[in-house]
């Protein structure tokens, strides 16, 4: 890996953008799958993918999907455009549900 993208990697992963995405949920510290797909550089959408083909290795203690009250308080919140958006459930992932996914997911970025 070049020396120019280790600069952006660790600029892009700096510990006060990651402190912004982490909320408590549920009394737990957790990061919406949409933020780590974005630090990981995958789409929301193959990151849910992987996590469910590999389900057996997400207990409970790793990650959560978010209950309906939840979801609609999200939306209020962060808002859906007509062009897309929060439209589904989204999972959560505590530290462990995070160290699992660098295992799972096909990224050349780790955390």
């Amino acid at each position: 890996m070049s020396h120019n993208k280790l600069i952006e990697i660790s600029t892009f992963l700096s510990p006060e953008l990651i402190e912004r995405k982490i909320y408590l949920i549920r009394g737990k510290k957790v990061m919406f799958d949409r933020d780590l797909a974005s630090l990981y550089g995958v789409t929301t959408g193959n990151l849910n993918k992987a996590v469910v083909r590999n389900l057996d290795r997400f207990p409970a203690e790793f990650m959560l999907q978010l209950n309906p009250q939840e979801f609609k308080n999200l939306i209020f919140q962060f808002g859906t455009s007509s062009w897309g958006g929060t439209r589904k459930r989204p999972r959560v992932f505590t530290e462990y549900g995070i160290l699992m996914l660098s295992s799972v997911l096909n990224s050349d970025r780790g955390m």
